[in-house]
């Protein structure tokens, strides 16, 4: 609690896509959380993986943000979240189906919720590499409140045996996708 009864929060998000300008999308995201005052510390890299619990032939591009949240519940972070999905032309995201993107709290401090609305940590954060890899990136001595290991323990007790291959963007990616993330890392630091 800050010195006029500010309470600040570290939240690890992570974000992918699947549909359209996948690492377009991601950017976008990423601005929403900014213009959503989420103050964003530090991005991982942009891994490729293929789509896990669906059918779609369109791989995923993922990453996971580090942000600070100030006065924001966890439930108030995911509906700011939510408008952003739906702002870049999420479908229900209770469908499991491509996405243009998906934005999901992985961590909100060390707070645990089961709610109708949201749980807290993500429940299947670790048993999923495409979450795991970026995020023991940015974050990998964090400590999962329920299971008490890291995210480094989580990522190597994961059976999740699916790929998970840092993107490169190739001649079909607009150039401007891959110098606006790195002029947006550059920013954050």
């Amino acid at each position: 609690m800050g010195l006029f009864g500010n309470s600040h929060e570290t939240v690890y998000v992570g974000l992918g896509s699947n549909l359209g300008d996948r690492a377009g999308n991601l950017l976008l995201a990423i601005r929403g959380l900014l213009e959503a005052a989420f103050e964003v510390r530090r991005l991982s890299a942009i891994y490729e993986t293929e789509p896990v619990g669906m059918q779609s032939p369109d791989k995923f591009l993922n990453m996971a943000v580090e942000c600070s949240v100030t006065n924001v519940t966890p439930t108030q972070a995911m509906a700011r979240m939510l408008r952003i999905e739906y702002i870049l032309g999420r479908g229900d995201k209770s469908v499991k189906a491509p996405r243009t993107v998906d934005l999901d709290i992985l961590f909100f401090g060390d707070r645990t919720l089961e709610s109708e609305f949201l749980t807290l940590p993500h429940p299947r954060l670790h048993l999923r590499k495409f979450v795991l890899v970026p995020l023991a990136e940015i974050a990998p001595n964090v400590v999962h409140p329920k299971l008490g290991l890291s995210v480094s323990e989580l990522l190597a007790d994961c059976s999740d045996e699916s790929e998970v291959v840092r993107w490169q963007p190739s001649m079909s990616v607009p150039s401007d996708a891959e110098e606006s993330y790195q002029t947006l890392r550059s920013i954050i630091g």
